[in-house]
């Protein structure tokens, strides 16, 4: 579709292509761009309504909770229970599956989703956003349990984020693709502005974060050192290192102009299994990183192919352009 087509009429088009949909997608996108929208105002405004700071909480795993990010978490949780059109809902802000009121209408999909990654660089104004995963949610269960959200992120019916930097702008994919939009806030409405995103197989430039380095396993020692060497070295060109602590941040770069984004298991995470959540972080990302032409491993081993143990489980994610995947990757299995 044409640059300037609203998502609204995209995600219609999108429909009219496959006779058998029955719109239910589509008002579930229409639902997760209001809640984005919401949440979107909500970071541009930050303190100027007060909700920077801390909530003098913690999640499930332990980390500090931000005023945002539980603001964020009841947005995106009320605006997809309202909408009818999920049959249950997950999240990283919440300890268990959240079970929709028995009054509330029942849909057929469910939804995961980190309401606002990055939440750690909100006060100091740094790029935060939301992931999300569509699922099927399965025949005949009323209020489906963990066990029905552990599918393999191979079975994922559609996965995006949504940024909230200089612009907010919403990149999707439904297995057809990769497009980003541009939030229009004289209208309201995502258009969309990054058709067909495909991130480039090669590249110079790395994003991990260095103070692990000596928690790190000899894969990924040996790759980030022959970056380090650069052209005297067996790579025979110089590496530029991003790092922004922003998942969905380090993600859209490579999106936009290719890279290497690293979160490897070390002996700091190996017991937890890593540090990004598989549900509503690697999974999602995954998706839209392959769907771009792009890798996205855990080091050995494929993300989307592996099956889910438990609703907040953890995995190590090195996704991105698709030659340096490949190449720890090799470096894994050697």
């Amino acid at each position: 579709m044409q640059i300037g087509t609203s998502l609204t009429h995209f995600l219609i088009e999108s429909q009219r292509a496959h006779k058998a949909a029955s719109g239910d997608f589509t008002l579930l996108m229409n639902d997760i761009v209001s809640a984005c929208k919401v949440i979107s105002s909500y970071v541009n405004k930050g303190n100027l309504i007060g909700i920077l700071g801390s909530a003098e909480s913690e999640n499930i795993q332990g980390e500090t909770q931000k005023k945002l990010d539980v603001i964020s978490n009841d947005v995106f949780t009320n605006t997809l229970m309202q909408g009818g059109q999920v049959a249950g809902l997950a999240s990283e802000e919440m300890d268990d599956v959240y079970h929709l009121p028995a009054t509330a209408q029942r849909g057929k999909y469910l939804c995961v989703y980190d309401p606002l990654d990055g939440s750690s660089n909100i006060d100091v104004n740094v790029t935060v956003g939301t992931i999300f995963s569509v699922l099927h949610a399965p025949e005949g269960v009323a209020n489906p349990a963990e066990a029905e959200f552990l599918q393999p992120g191979t079975e994922q019916v559609a996965a995006g984020y949504c940024i909230y930097g200089p612009s907010t702008i919403m990149v999707l994919t439904t297995g057809d693709g990769v497009n980003g939009f541009t939030l229009d806030k004289d209208i309201g409405e995502f258009m969309l502005t990054h058709p067909n995103i495909t991130i480039p197989e090669d590249t110079s430039e790395f994003a991990i974060n260095m103070s692990n380095q000596r928690f790190w396993d000899a894969p990924v020692k040996r790759y980030i050192d022959e970056c380090l060497i650069g052209k005297e070295g067996p790579r025979g060109r110089d590496f530029n290192m991003r790092w922004v602590a922003s998942m969905v941040a380090e993600v859209h770069r490579i999106l936009t102009r290719g890279g290497i984004f690293m979160y490897p298991i070390d002996s700091k995470h190996r017991e937890r299994g890593g540090k990004l959540r598989l549900m509503y972080e690697a999974n999602p990302m995954s998706m839209i990183v392959e769907q771009a032409g792009g890798l996205s491993i855990t080091g050995p081993d494929r993300i989307m192919s592996l099956a889910p143990q438990k609703l907040h489980q953890r995995v190590p994610v090195i996704l991105g352009s698709k030659n340096e995947v490949q190449r720890v990757w090799d470096y894994h299995k050697a």
